[in-house]
């Protein structure tokens, strides 16, 4: 539990050692700019920066890890707003409201927003680990397939409300995006749909497809256009407007607050990552809105209630590989690598042993999220200026960078490959009006989904009411139908 002797312990290492300080806003910018690049994950950046630490002492490592992961947190959220590419994979909500707004020439106030939430929810959710990092990290511990099924069964509800003025529109790429999402070889040894391919038997390359089907279709289809935002004063940079945006989380408290609980129990269970936590925050304030119908046409509110749901993840990714040493995601395994380099060992024992040095970690990522707002201010300020450069130079420029960043993601050209080819798909989708973000729900989920059905039915012996043997998943399933009850409900009302 807390222990108020190691605090004061860390508070003074923390005012002793000013060269580790020296590391952080390095570390944010260099996160912010590759989070920003597109098919570069949080991930790969980490992975990139991994080698600097080497030569640095542990603290100053961790810290300049840490930061990186802070920056590249916030840095998706950018491409995501401006021109349609989720930067990360945590990011894919972001776009659905984001580039609405900034197609109206509001990208002053949705940037601003999603740094809002990014900052406050990773604030809160760093507090809430300094105080019941132990508790959180027993919780984890308990979390099984038949729980990891329920979230994901929670998420794959969200198709539903991205099913724009067709549900069975909707429900069909929804539906393809699933069977997507389960190509390659499944948990059991089954082989499906790869067509002898081999690049297709670890399954579809989800950064790709998702840049394809959110952006590069999206760009195939403004040829026509001159710039992003049509009118030239909405092209305007403002940093009063960042401002009004990053104000206007405190208008959606409620919400920001959701979110970042979603966003801390979402992101402590090991291997769901923030994509998922940023999907279902952003699906549970459409559901709890007053005004549902305009979320996906350009709100704050949905732009707030992403963010906050992937950044809140970082806190509760960190709950899980400091007190177990196991990573909640790619990015916090880069950091536990780093650990390993030094010679530490993460666990029950770093804990136990060594609270002084988990408090300074978690106070500096406290801190981190406060510097993120001066660094992300500017750099949003010349992010922005990409909505001043004509379309006929922007849409080469952002699909070379795209395949490039494609072809880094797996190595080879299969990343290339499945952006063309899902560029089409998108963009066909478009056309015929078939929702691309249904289809993209399906494909993150999807897998996830069934490889947790199966570890469920093995674990209960084809039991279908093994889950009421699990408190946890008991909760859980009360807690989807109600939140699907309550949608219901609250449609009827508006008829």
């Amino acid at each position: 539990m807390f222990d108020m002797s190691a605090l004061l312990v860390a508070l003074n290492l923390i005012g002793s050692s000013v060269d580790t300080w020296l590391w952080v806003v390095p570390g944010i910018a260099i996160g912010l700019f590759f989070g920003a690049m597109p098919g570069i994950s949080i991930t790969m950046a980490m992975a990139l920066t991994l080698p600097l630490t080497l030569y640095m002492d542990f603290l100053s490592a961790i810290i300049f890890l840490t930061s990186v992961y802070t920056g590249a947190g916030y840095g998706g959220s950018v491409p995501a707003v401006l021109i349609n590419i989720p930067g990360t994979s945590a990011a894919v909500a972001t776009t659905f409201d984001g580039y609405p707004m900034a197609r109206k020439g509001m990208h002053n106030e949705a940037l601003g927003g999603a740094l809002g939430a990014s900052v406050i929810g990773s604030v809160i959710s760093y507090t809430v680990l300094l105080f019941l990092v132990v508790p959180i990290a027993d919780l984890v511990i308990k979390i099984g397939p038949v729980e990891m099924f329920g979230v994901a069964l929670w998420g794959m509800l969200m198709i539903g409300s991205l099913t724009g003025p067709s549900m069975l529109r909707g429900f069909v790429a929804g539906g393809l995006g699933v069977l997507i999402g389960t190509i390659g070889m499944n948990t059991v040894g089954f082989i499906r749909g790869t067509m002898d391919i081999p690049d297709l038997l670890d399954g579809v390359s989800p950064i790709p497809a998702l840049m394809g089907l959110l952006a590069s279709s999206q760009l195939l289809g403004l040829v026509s256009a001159k710039f992003i935002i049509d009118n030239e004063n909405a092209r305007t940079l403002s940093a009063a407007k960042i401002m009004q945006g990053f104000m206007a989380v405190f208008q959606h408290k409620v919400t920001m607050l959701r979110g970042t609980i979603i966003g801390i129990v979402i992101g402590a269970a090991p291997g769901v990552g923030a994509s998922v936590s940023n999907l279902l925050s952003y699906s549970d304030a459409k559901r709890r809105s007053k005004d549902p119908d305009s979320f996906g046409k350009g709100t704050i509110e949905g732009v707030i209630a992403a963010e906050s749901g992937n950044s809140s993840g970082e806190g509760g990714s960190m709950a899980t590989t400091l007190a177990l040493g196991i990573p909640g995601g790619g990015a916090t395994a880069v950091i536990l690598a780093a650990f390993a380099m030094h010679n530490i060992v993460v666990g029950p024992s770093f804990i136990d042993k060594s609270k002084d040095m988990v408090y300074v970690l978690i106070i500096n990522n406290i801190a981190q999220c406060f510097i993120l707002i001066p660094v992300g201010l500017i750099f949003i300020f010349f992010a922005s200026s990409i909505v001043k450069v004509p379309l006929k130079y922007l849409i080469p420029t952002v699909l070379i960078i795209s395949i490039f960043g494609c072809y880094a993601t797996d190595g080879n050209t299969a990343g290339a490959i499945t952006l063309c080819i899902f560029s089409v798909i998108g963009w066909l989708m478009a056309r015929y009006h078939y929702p691309p973000s249904a289809m993209v729900v399906g494909l993150l989920l999807g897998g996830m989904f069934e490889t947790e059905a199966i570890k469920t039915m093995q674990l209960s012996a084809g039991n279908m009411f093994y889950f009421l043997e699990r408190p946890g998943g008991v909760a859980l399933f009360i807690l989807i139908l109600a939140s699907t009850g309550y949608s219901i409900w609250k449609k009827f009302q508006t008829k």
